[in-house]
């Protein structure tokens, strides 16, 4: 009998799906340019403006394509770097154990006592603030020890597993069994874990971005933009509720999928 898709899964695959579409879109095409100070300042929304315009005469809707399509990109870049890395160091220490388990777990262990948020921030003021390749960087790097524990756990739990043992003793070397035999077995584990990464590295964008030590101009992100809608709220509320908008939607889908995702594996509809 076919498995039912969990409802959870479906709306956040609509959802998350209608967001990329927004993503791809803003990363080739925005109605007006969004940097332009032309169109007429605190403009309410309208057939012209669908999201209105902002204190420098900006389009709104024409910032939220760009900058949606800087927050996705940042996230997806963060959560590959730390989900590459993370499950390199998981495989490695859950599957061998001994002293290199030791050695990079204490390291792991390291990075995770001292506060994520913190340290992201050390790393941005050492590589430089305000630059794109800057806040990958140092979210990726934050990320690393989470996935690193959760795919140790997978590793060390499958090793001793009967197809295992079957692979050694047919001589398959230990790169084989980690690619071919572990690693697909993990990506039950691993999926909720992408989309749980991906939302924490939306929000901490935001957060960074929020502070002004993100994303800054000329490049639109959507933590930036809800930095500058703070200061209108009572001139131009549509600046903040259409960007807190889209990072809701953008963070709900994913959340959904990954709901969906553990409910999927648990076997529950």
């Amino acid at each position: 009998m076919k498995k039912k898709i969990n409802p959870y899964l479906l709306a956040g695959l609509i959802i998350t799906g209608f967001m990329l579409l927004v993503t791809i879109i803003g990363v080739f095409w925005t109605p007006y340019v969004p940097t332009a100070m032309k169109y007429g300042k605190f403009q309410m929304p309208s057939a012209a403006h669908i999201f209105g315009t902002d204190n420098f005469g900006r389009d709104i809707f024409s910032r939220v394509l760009k900058g949606t399509a800087t927050t996705f990109s940042i996230a997806l870049l963060t959560v590959s770097i730390g989900a590459v890395a993370g499950t390199l160091i998981g495989a490695v220490t859950g599957y061998f154990g001994g002293f290199i388990d030791d050695v990079l777990m204490r390291l792991n262990d390291a990075l995770t006592a001292f506060p994520s948020f913190l340290l992201a921030l050390l790393i941005v003021s050492l590589v430089g603030p305000g630059k794109k390749y800057s806040v990958v960087l140092a979210l990726g790097i934050v990320f690393i020890p989470s996935f690193a524990r959760v795919m140790r756990t997978e590793f060390a739990s499958l090793r001793g597993r009967n197809f295992v043992t079957q692979a050694r003793l047919m001589g398959a070397r230990n790169g084989r069994i980690l690619l071919v035999h572990l690693l697909p077995n993990t990506i039950r584990v691993l999926l909720p874990a992408l989309t749980i990464g991906f939302n924490n590295a939306v929000l901490a964008e935001a957060s960074m971005s929020f502070l002004g030590i993100g994303v800054t101009p000329p490049d639109a992100s959507l933590g930036y933009m809800l930095s500058e809608a703070q200061g209108m709220l009572a001139s131009g509320p549509w600046y903040a509720i259409f960007t807190g908008l889209t990072i809701v939607l953008l963070v709900f889908g994913v959340g959904l999928i990954g709901e969906g995702l553990q409910a999927q594996n648990r076997g529950v509809d």
